[in-house]
């Protein structure tokens, strides 16, 4: 076989695999509309919960922190469970002098 026809059929091929590749894609943009991704929500990490309790504490809210950390279960912030965190802190900043 000479290169000319080999090379031809390398290119035929490509077509072929195109065309293919577009089909697919048309079949996959009618079947399921793509919704926009949502930014993700960063995860609150311990160290992020232990600086808003701590400057909370100065001032002046260390009785309610602990009556909170209390309130979730533990005597102490590292042993509340991640999940709750998001929620200790609607609670923290809620309080008010």
């Amino acid at each position: 076989m000479s290169r000319i026809k080999l090379l031809k059929d390398i290119v035929d091929d490509m077509h072929a695999l195109a065309d293919s590749l577009d089909t697919l894609a048309s079949a996959l943009e009618s079947d399921k509309p793509v919704a926009p991704e949502k930014p993700a929500k960063p995860e609150l990490s311990l160290s992020d919960v232990r600086a808003v309790l701590a400057m909370k504490s100065q001032e002046g809210f260390t009785k309610e922190i602990k009556a909170l950390i209390e309130k979730y279960g533990a005597e102490k912030l590292s042993a509340i469970e991640p999940m709750h965190y998001e929620a200790l802190l609607k609670e923290v900043e809620g309080l008010k002098k």
